[in-house]
């Protein structure tokens, strides 16, 4: 009987063309003839979402394998195995694979009159398309380069004005964990109190023949201080990126994810709430006007289409890859073990 089958990685992570070192260990308790063993490393990407309700649900499925190899360390003839521990090298290997998908190792063995014994571990893949991506930054000498953009709107109806605002990045390029200064120059020469704002987002796009589902998230948001009518003002925001963010996937027909830091300025709506709802509907209407502007006022922060708003495209990169210079080889991550009983 098969007490343990566990899969063990030299390395922790992979590119194309590397080859996939580690062993199949396994404890039999007796002699036991096993029909085969074998190891199999896949990458495949897929995306599936549903539109609609009853008769007019409809179901979009995108999906592509990029590689699947099968070797057998013990044939399909079968063997007896001796009891005791067993260890097997994995000579399998992969290259070209691209995008956001699973890569997937199993090992399998499989006895007769008995269910097969399965142990699979995910192989934490890095795609080398950030190595040549941050060679040729390196190479142009637009590696981790500032940012900057304008822009310009004039206001009409109540809050008639110009509002101008110019911000920065102090750079393009980041990995996880790492902070980010932007920093906005904000000239209201409107009648309307604004408020700066600082985001990070993430967005998803996943594909499927001529549909396409978008997924927004809002990794990082800081909001300013009120910036009064006809006044100028500096502002600025050290933007974490967080540590569990996941590189750009540019690569991928299928999935792809993008980052983007934004910059808005929002107009701030002044309200005037009611403090006593009954008195008010007890009095006329010269004393409940009068109550009512006695109120003090709140500004509520919505967003509107006219609102300023500079974007700044930033691309995610592995820290791996971030260190490297140009022709440097890369070291895979430390190993990494799973077991499963049986």
């Amino acid at each position: 009987m098969v007490i343990y089958l566990f899969i063990y990685f030299v390395n922790g992570s992979y590119s194309e063309g590397n080859t996939i070192v580690g062993t199949v260990s396994f404890r039999l308790t007796k002699e036991v003839k096993v029909k085969s063993l074998s190891v199999k490393a896949k990458g495949d990407v897929k995306a599936e979402w549903t539109e609609g309700t009853g008769y007019f649900q409809i179901t979009h499925t995108a999906k592509r394998r990029y590689f699947k190899v099968k070797e057998y360390l013990i044939a399909k003839n079968g063997t007896v195995l001796p009891k005791g521990v067993h260890t097997f090298s994995m000579p399998s290997s992969f290259k070209g694979v691209y995008g956001k998908i699973v890569y997937m190792f199993e090992a399998k063995m499989s006895r007769s009159w008995w269910r097969p014994s399965k142990v699979k571990k995910k192989i934490n893949f890095i795609s080398k398309t950030f190595q040549q991506f941050w060679e040729v930054m390196v190479n142009t000498a637009l590696t981790r380069h500032p940012q900057s953009g304008t822009v310009s709107k004039n206001i009409g109806g109540l809050s008639q004005g110009r509002v101008q605002m110019s911000a920065t990045t102090d750079r393009n390029v980041c990995t996880p964990g790492e902070t980010i200064s932007v920093v906005a120059k904000i000239c209201n020469s409107s009648s309307k109190n604004t408020r700066p704002k600082f985001k990070l987002e993430q967005k998803t796009v996943f594909r499927c023949n001529e549909s396409t589902k978008k997924w927004v998230m809002n990794l990082f948001k800081e909001v300013g201080e009120t910036i009064s009518p006809n006044s100028e003002r500096t502002v600025s925001c050290q933007l974490k990126i967080p540590d569990d963010a996941i590189s750009t996937i540019h690569n991928c027909e299928i999935i792809s994810v993008e980052y983007y830091i934004k910059v808005l300025n929002n107009f701030l709506v002044t309200s005037h709430p009611l403090r006593n709802k009954t008195a008010l509907t007890n009095n006329n209407n010269s004393l409940q006007v009068s109550q009512f502007l006695t109120v003090s006022q709140v500004y509520l922060d919505i967003s509107f289409a006219v609102d300023p708003e500079v974007v700044f495209p930033l691309v995610i990169v592995p820290s791996r890859f971030a260190a490297i210079q140009p022709g440097e080889a890369v070291e895979p991550h430390p190993p990494g073990t799973t077991v499963v009983t049986s």
